[in-house]
């Protein structure tokens, strides 16, 4: 896959970029600064030329490797639902993809971690954050269901595929009072959940059906 450089032109406009986002609002995404951070990323960087003009058509993608940059509304309901109208301090992403939701989460996050099992596919991710110029966005080949803990406590993770159930080793990541939001289940049959960590354990909100790529273990 090679990243679409052409900017401002066509379906890659500032204008098309905007019409997105009032498809979003009347989605029901609420949370203006989720709006505005997915206003300035230029989605259309992140598929290949041959898809750039449906990049802000409110669709998954395919990115190569059997995997998809994410539904528009998808990225934006997952982080409102993140971020619950606060700032984010450190943020885990599993399933950096193409990079996408991650440059959305950095507009959003102090910092943002990620981790993709692809190795040629989180090449192409970080040549396009670099060239984007993005510095609080940290990205590390490795296996999601084991996460970072070197770095924990996150008050804030965010899963791009589908599991089973949330990783244990994730849910032992959170901060007190930090919040992971997933896609969870397997073929047709996902919800998206808020799990959130108290003082008195973990606590969980089953959202809407989804549909994601399956989280899968290990690296390729």
């Amino acid at each position: 896959m090679r990243p679409n450089r052409h900017v401002g032109i066509g379906m890659t406009s500032e204008r098309t970029r905007l019409r997105m986002i009032e498809r979003l609002r009347e989605k029901g995404i609420k949370d203006s600064d989720v709006l505005t951070a997915m206003a300035m990323v230029p989605r259309h960087l992140f598929v290949s030329e041959a898809l750039a003009i449906r990049a802000y058509e409110d669709t998954a993608l395919p990115i190569g490797f059997g995997q998809t940059i994410s539904h528009p509304y998808s990225v934006a309901r997952m982080i409102e639902v993140l971020r619950k109208g606060k700032d984010m301090q450190r943020v885990l992403e599993v399933g950096c993809g193409c990079g996408y939701q991650a440059v959305v989460l950095s507009k959003l996050a102090r910092e943002v971690y990620s981790i993709e099992r692809i190795a040629s596919l989180l090449g192409h991710a970080r040549r396009t954050i670099r060239a984007l110029r993005i510095a609080n966005i940290k990205v590390q080949h490795g296996d999601g269901h084991i996460g970072l803990a070197e770095v924990a406590p996150f008050d804030g993770i965010i899963l791009a595929a589908a599991g089973a159930e949330a990783p244990p080793a994730l849910l032992a990541q959170l901060a007190l009072g930090g919040r992971l939001v997933m896609p969870r289940g397997v073929g047709e049959s996902q919800q998206m959940v808020l799990i959130e960590r108290q003082a008195d354990g973990y606590h969980e909100q089953v959202l809407e059906m989804v549909h994601f790529v399956p989280l899968l273990p290990g690296v390729a």
